[in-house]
């Protein structure tokens, strides 16, 4: 059995090919840490794939809310100027 533990970049595929590896020389004496690897993995890639979804929406919501910061702003400047008062830009953020 091939055995890659510690090692950067390791698989959910490299995990199933070793479970395969037990079944193949009917050695399940790893099988129980392999599928517990293979769980945690799992939750590791669920969570990114969560945490993806959260950041596009967050994303497409300040887009959302830039655009209408902006019209706001526009409005705004429109009534300043008929006062004669002084427009404001719009803020950068970083």
């Amino acid at each position: 059995m091939h055995w890659r533990r510690g090692m950067p970049n390791r698989t959910m595929c490299d995990v199933l090919e070793e479970m395969r590896s037990c079944w193949k020389t009917r050695n399940f004496a790893a099988l129980l840490g392999l599928v517990e690897e293979a769980q945690s993995m799992a939750n590791r890639m669920e969570s990114a794939l969560s945490e993806k979804r959260d950041y596009e929406s967050w994303h497409a919501r300040v887009k959302k809310e830039k655009a209408e910061l902006k019209r706001l702003l526009a409005e705004t400047n429109k009534l300043r100027q008929k006062k004669g008062e002084e427009t404001q830009e719009m803020p950068v953020y970083p």
